[in-house]
């Protein structure tokens, strides 16, 4: 029986974890929003902004912020949020630019 409701709370606290993060806005009357991570490799065109999954992602002096709307405003994200590697194509002089985080 102890078996059975630890495997029951190990399953039920399992299931909770996901791979989102919950950021707060704001205060707490405010609503929270969940972002998901972004993918390995972003790669950005000729504007520094990206779209996934709902929310629009804003790169700009080494780091990432997140909007639901690309007027902003923005929030900074969770650096366990950031791509592996940033690649810009359509760079100046033709060359692929690339960051990579470690």
């Amino acid at each position: 029986m102890k078996d059975l409701i630890r495997v029951v709370i190990l399953a039920s606290l399992l299931a909770c974890c996901g791979t989102g993060c919950i950021v707060a806005t704001g205060p707490p009357e405010y609503e929270t929003d969940v972002v998901q991570p972004l993918p390995a490799v972003v790669e950005l065109g000729p504007e520094p902004y990206y779209y996934h999954r709902g929310y629009h992602y804003y790169y700009h002096d080494n780091r990432w912020d997140y909007s639901r709307d690309r007027r902003g405003p923005w929030r900074e994200l969770p650096r366990s949020h950031w791509p592996r590697e940033t690649r810009f194509k359509g760079a100046p002089g033709g060359e692929m630019r690339g960051h990579e985080r470690r």
